[in-house]
């Protein structure tokens, strides 16, 4: 166990990121997920800014990647452009 007392905030402090991560790439996951199952056009349209947000978020916070971002904005744009 931490022996500092600036060791010991800082395990609070990473727990509390970590958490807070977890839960933004989580409910991020299920966004796509729920868009790439969508095969109507026009929800497609609807979800598609809100799903680009919450991924340039996730990108600039470094939860994930940029060039992560950028594939899976780009591969969404496709099936929604492919939607019939």
């Amino acid at each position: 166990m931490a022996n500092h007392q600036s060791a010991i905030k800082r395990i609070r402090q990473s727990e509390a990121k970590r958490g807070h991560n977890k839960f933004y790439a989580k409910t991020t996951r299920n966004a796509v997920r729920k868009l790439r199952a969508t095969t109507d056009k026009e929800a497609a349209n609807e979800l598609l800014p809100t799903v680009t947000a919450m991924l340039d978020k996730l990108a600039k916070i470094n939860v994930i990647h940029k060039n992560k971002a950028a594939n899976l904005k780009s591969k969404l744009a496709l099936h929604v452009n492919n939607c019939k």
